[in-house]
């Protein structure tokens, strides 16, 4: 197990700077939808699957998390 929590970091910082970017979300449901997004991607590009295929399997009912 790594001493340090890097890994954890890199993967919030994009969602860190596009709220610092954009001076923070508007709505709850703005938060959601990003919080989402970036879920679903995330998942897929460990995966080793395009970020568009994802969502796209996501709409159709396909994406698997496992």
């Amino acid at each position: 197990m790594p001493a340090t929590n890097n890994i954890s970091e890199r993967e919030i910082r994009p969602s860190v700077v596009f709220r610092k970017v954009t001076n923070g979300f508007r709505s709850d449901w703005g938060a959601q939808i990003h919080a989402g997004y970036r879920s679903v991607t995330g998942t897929a590009r460990l995966g080793g699957q395009p970020a568009l295929q994802a969502i796209r399997d996501l709409i159709g009912g396909k994406f698997a998390c496992a």
